[in-house]
């Protein structure tokens, strides 16, 4: 890519507009005034402005690899499973030495290791929801992180997915709870692997878990190969985001801007950093990063304007959270801080502009996409994330049963669409080449 190209439909009023929220969102962290706060909305602005640089997304680990035949964005997904749980152990086990258990054994007045909230029960809900989940995440064009940040770049896909994905985790909510309450909730298990294994033990049984995972991706990588089905891992990149060639171009002020803030990051890159972030989040706010558990926070407060009330002890702990102010729950301000980070990346690359280039059954299906996730995130007890990224690299076997589960929803919804998959494909990801 040349100069030319570069500036070739940039638009420099977007950097101004990119800096003022910048300072905006400054200021509405200044205004939080709590620590915690201050850090999910930082967090949050850093993970969605990696998500959207990197190009980064947990359903494209599934649906990337199945069209595409190539696993750069699996293995990249892998890695940041990996350097998560190195570091998450380093904070459990510094949390063991001084006497703290986990949360799902401790009694008020206990003090618990961070991270092990997302130790969940096993049972049908797991499965079930993330197989659900998974359905969702492909036909709504992404997962619940990258709904937001798909949300903070202008993609039409997510603005219709969105609001259905945050109301219907109302009844996912619900079920799940009446599940627990009842005799089938109780069939399945709740574990800790360091009970188990120890923590040096639980730290080498999981990485060997994702090496496992990292060589069945090579070797499908080999297969689709040979059967001449394998792309590239570049050929999806657009003309602006790629690197420039020209050595003198790259010396000069729009070479300089160009590298600093519109090259895409590799999938590897973005893996390092949600590593990093998601730690210090972990040890900040004592909590793992969560998406979904917010939006039910979200959808509960909002239909309340309304005057609609959710009674049942299903919705105690929210009604208690909500009665201190929706901006004063730090998973809101995370996800607003995810939407914060993927609009200044893109207004930052001058590429800001709003998607629609869709049709009516394409937006039904981004709807139905977005209840199915909104559902199943709920009934899981979590998403991609707290069910997932936040759960197996804190020593769940939950966070395993529901990656599984999540990805037969997922390959079944591929295969269910296959020859039409386009239409559930971001129109600024997609390559013509994918759907031959």
């Amino acid at each position: 890519m040349n100069k030319l190209k570069f500036k070739k439909n940039f638009k420099s009023w977007q950097i101004i507009l990119g800096v003022f929220i910048i300072l905006l969102t400054i200021y509405f962290g200044y205004a939080l005034n709590k620590p915690k706060l201050i850090i999910s909305l930082m967090g949050g602005f850093l993970l969605g402005y990696t998500l959207t640089r990197s190009r980064f997304g947990f359903a494209g680990g599934i649906k990337r690899i199945y069209v595409r035949g190539e696993g750069s964005l699996t293995k990249a997904i892998l890695i940041a499973l990996s350097v998560t749980t190195v570091l998450y152990a380093i904070v459990h086990y510094a949390a063991y030495t001084k006497g703290a258990i986990p949360a799902f054994l401790a009694k008020s007045g206990d003090v618990f290791i961070p991270g092990t909230q997302n130790v969940f029960m096993t049972n049908i809900g797991t499965v079930v929801g993330g197989f659900v989940f998974g359905i969702g995440m492909i036909i709504a064009g992404g997962c619940a992180s990258g709904t937001l940040s798909d949300l903070g770049e202008g993609e039409g896909h997510a603005l219709i997915a969105f609001p259905l994905f945050v109301l219907f985790t109302i009844p996912g909510h619900y079920l799940r709870e009446v599940v627990d309450r009842n005799p089938i909730g109780k069939i399945g298990i709740r574990a800790y692997l360091p009970d188990y294994f120890g923590y040096f033990g639980a730290l080498v049984i999981t990485l060997l878990g994702f090496l496992f995972l990292y060589y069945l991706t090579v070797k499908y990588e080999k297969a689709r190969k040979v059967e001449k089905t394998y792309m590239t891992p570049t050929s999806d990149y657009l003309d602006f985001e790629k690197a420039i060639a020209d050595k003198e171009d790259n010396s000069t002020f729009f070479g300089i801007y160009h590298k600093v803030f519109i090259e895409r990051w590799s999938f590897k890159t973005g893996a390092f950093v949600l590593s990093v972030v998601s730690a210090c989040l972990l040890i900040f706010n004592g909590k793992a990063w969560g998406v979904t558990s917010a939006f039910t926070k979200i959808a509960v407060w909002f239909l309340g304007l309304f005057g609609i009330k959710f009674t049942d002890p299903a919705f105690n702990a929210i009604n208690s959270d909500l009665a201190k102010g929706i901006l004063t729950q730090s998973g809101v301000i995370l996800d607003i801080g995810i939407v914060l980070g993927a609009f200044v990346a893109f207004l930052m690359a001058g590429r800001f502009k709003f998607d629609f280039k869709f049709n009516t059954t394409n937006a039904l299906l981004f709807g139905l996409g977005g209840i199915l996730m909104g559902f199943g995130s709920r009934f899981a007890k979590g998403c991609n994330i707290g069910a997932l990224y936040s759960s197996i690299p804190n020593f769940s076997i939950s966070g395993w049963v529901f990656l599984v589960s999540i990805s037969l929803g997922a390959v079944a919804a591929l295969k269910i669409f296959k020859g039409g998959i386009s239409c559930l494909v971001p129109a600024r990801h997609r390559n013509p080449e994918d759907f031959k």
